[in-house]
């Protein structure tokens, strides 16, 4: 960075900070749209399970970066709701891969396809190559926490 930085980096704190207050407010609304009883964060977790498909407790806490105490607490939760079951896996015993019932897939889609409309009606007025560019960064910018 230039001469700038401090200036520079305050501004981008601001606009974090702006981007994630508004994110916890759109992940309480749309939680509530996948289930009246949803925590907002659970969203999250529904999304990383519709993307793997089925996935064992341990991995994606590690992929998540949480404790399995504590995700299996969000899962238990997910489960009660009726939208993740625990499957058995036959070569391990121990392992119990993790998936969308069909209901919580459904809901999760319906809720998505909303949330991406609303991404869609906020970006519409941009020109591809800076949308595109804004996915870059986004995704830089977050493989850098990791």
């Amino acid at each position: 960075m230039d001469e700038h930085q401090p200036e520079t980096l305050r501004a981008v704190e601001h606009e974090l900070t702006a981007l994630l207050r508004r994110g916890r407010s759109v992940s309480w609304d749309i939680a509530k749209e996948v289930h009246p009883d949803l925590e907002p964060n659970a969203y999250g977790l529904l999304l990383w399970l519709r993307r793997c498909d089925s996935i064992r407790l341990t991995d994606l806490a590690a992929r998540l970066g949480v404790g399995k105490a504590t995700l299996s607490r969000q899962i238990n939760a997910l489960e009660a709701l009726g939208l993740v079951r625990r499957e058995s896996d036959p070569d391990d015993r121990r392992a119990s891969p993790l998936s969308l019932t069909a209901e919580g897939q459904r809901r999760f889609d319906a809720a998505r396809a909303s949330r991406l409309a609303e991404f869609r009606r906020i970006l519409e007025r941009w020109e591809r190559p800076d949308v595109e560019n804004f996915a870059q960064l986004l995704r830089q910018f977050n493989d850098a926490l990791d």
